[in-house]
């Protein structure tokens, strides 16, 4: 399953790696992409959204699901 999040608030590439490791902890997923410039993350597993959104969050970032499945 992919799942594509809108994150907000990265602007280096600090950010991307904060959150890639924070959405790589979520228990389930198998690989997570950063894209700093469309402010994206896609993840491929089987963690729910809510749980990735979640871990985001904590990380300092805003997000919100656009697509699941």
């Amino acid at each position: 399953m992919t799942t594509t999040i809108k994150v907000t608030g990265m602007t280096c590439q600090h950010c991307v790696r904060a959150v890639r490791e924070a959405l790589a902890a979520v228990p389930g997923v198998t690989a997570a992409l950063v894209d700093l410039d469309g402010g994206t993350a896609r993840v491929e597993g089987e963690a729910a959204a809510a749980d990735l959104i979640h871990a985001v969050v904590d990380a300092g970032y805003q997000a919100d699901l656009v697509a699941a499945g």
